[in-house]
């Protein structure tokens, strides 16, 4: 059996959409609070944890809301219908609020389009493992993740050509732009996926397939009983591997959410000229995404999410030394983000696939539950240790902190190696293909 990439690319038009707003919100925010606001780096962390804080309550939620809807529409659909296109149109509250300098309506409004982020993010993820049968979900979340990685470069090509190095640019273009391609890629995934159509035609790849599948709502009484169900040793690998994603997003995501920050404070890189840096980063992502699939069918997901994480811990350790920006950057952050596409592709599937029965969306919320607590926590600390750190180093910079940014990354990483370690479940068992080319091969 093999993975229908067209398909699949189509099911991940979602995720594009997601991972375009993500790359301006951590990217623009950040920018707006300290340039527009002057809001200091602990409080603005406080502001860029809401996200996370909505997320733990909500993603579970409309995770499990939308396991048990069934609608002419499919389940996930009516979710990311509402929720792209309200999040599209609210998010230019954002620019307006930065150009009348209202910082009340700008948190306010942030509030709000967060709000409506998390009502489809996890249908919106639960959607490739509701049309893609279990031993080829590897695969097919490297094709979701290469997908949504299209439109985070999409909005970091934008953000460095529009703009500008001055100190307070017109974000209106920006944001305008996300809220046509969010909308393109909704318009485009409603178009192309028939989502009841294609969890019948998941049904049968899975009895070919000999595997078990989650295709119908379940009930509000059947809930529990797929957890109840969990061997202790499977449950003990579902927590671990849920701290080892808790703590690769401590360390990644502390980076990702300051580093438009430390590029200017620390690098002297003015206005949009960071996002060269992260396009190089998601650029080797897009590269490495269906190689990780591949390889982890061979050597399992554990193998490879470990090979992962430790390029990702060798990538922001380096980073630490550089006190100046040179050329060796863009290194590190290609092996970053090849890093970053080993763990992605292969750690939501082993999640789900410790799942039993109709819970898939459960489990997803599970999995962003984890991924969000430590997004919650993160913005925190770091701004706490970027805002005050320079009390350890040099008390006449302020901007002295900042040395800390990689460090506390290359943490967090490490300690998710050794949480990943002891995982001894979530492998799919596929099998072996007799000629390594058929790997390439792409059904219409």
């Amino acid at each position: 059996m093999k993975l229908n990439y067209k398909r699949t690319i189509f099911v991940g038009m979602a995720f594009m959409a997601i991972s375009a707003f993500w790359q301006v919100y951590d990217g623009l925010v950040p920018k707006i609070l300290k340039a527009t606001f002057d809001v200091n780096d602990a409080v603005s962390g406080m502001i860029m944890a809401i996200d996370n804080v909505l997320a733990v309550v909500m993603l579970p939620l409309f995770g499990a809301l939308s396991d048990r809807t069934k609608t002419r529409w499919g389940r996930r659909m009516p979710f990311i219908f509402c929720g792209t296109v309200a999040a599209a149109i609210l998010s230019l509250i954002l620019p307006f609020a930065n150009q009348t300098k209202n910082l009340t309506l700008f948190v306010v409004g942030l509030g709000v389009v967060l709000f409506t982020m998390a009502t489809f993010r996890s249908p919106a993820v639960a959607l490739m493992p509701d049309v893609t049968p279990k031993p080829l979900r590897s695969k097919a979340n490297a094709i979701i993740n290469l997908t949504g990685t299209v439109g985070g470069i999409l909005m970091l090509g934008a953000i460095a050509l529009l703009v500008p190095e001055v100190e307070n640019p017109n974000y209106w273009p920006v944001f305008i732009l996300n809220s046509v391609i969010m909308l393109v890629c909704l318009a485009v995934l409603l178009k192309t996926t028939n989502e009841p159509k294609l969890v019948k035609v998941m049904e049968e790849e899975s009895i070919l397939l000999g595997v078990e599948t989650e295709a119908e709502p379940v009930q509000a009484e059947e809930a529990p009983k797929a957890e109840a169900a969990m061997a202790p040793a499977v449950k003990k690998s579902l927590m671990l591997i849920l701290a080892s994603v808790f703590f690769w997003f401590m360390g990644y995501n502390a980076i990702t959410t300051s580093f438009s920050k430390y590029a200017e404070v620390y690098w002297g890189m003015k206005g949009g000229a960071y996002a060269y840096t992260l396009i190089i980063a998601q650029a080797a992502a897009i590269i490495s995404y269906i190689p990780a699939g591949i390889i982890a069918t061979k050597i399992g997901r554990r193998k490879t999410i470990m090979g992962g994480v430790a390029a990702l811990a060798i990538a922001f350790g380096s980073c630490l030394f550089f006190k100046t920006f040179s050329g060796m950057v863009f290194f590190f952050f290609i092996l970053a983000g090849a890093g970053w596409a080993f763990i992605n592709v292969n750690s939501y599937p082993m999640v789900v696939e410790m799942s039993k029965g109709p819970s898939v969306g459960k489990f997803t919320g599970y999995y962003y539950t984890a991924s969000q607590a430590a997004q919650i926590i993160t913005p925190i600390l770091s701004g706490f240790v970027l805002e005050y750190g320079y009390l350890l180093l040099d008390r006449n910079n302020p901007d002295a902190g900042y040395a800390f940014l990689f460090p506390y990354g290359t943490l967090f990483v490490v300690f998710s190696f050794i949480t990943m370690f002891f995982v001894r479940h979530g492998d799919a068992k596929v099998e072996g293909k007799k000629d390594i080319l058929e790997n390439l091969d792409i059904d219409d």
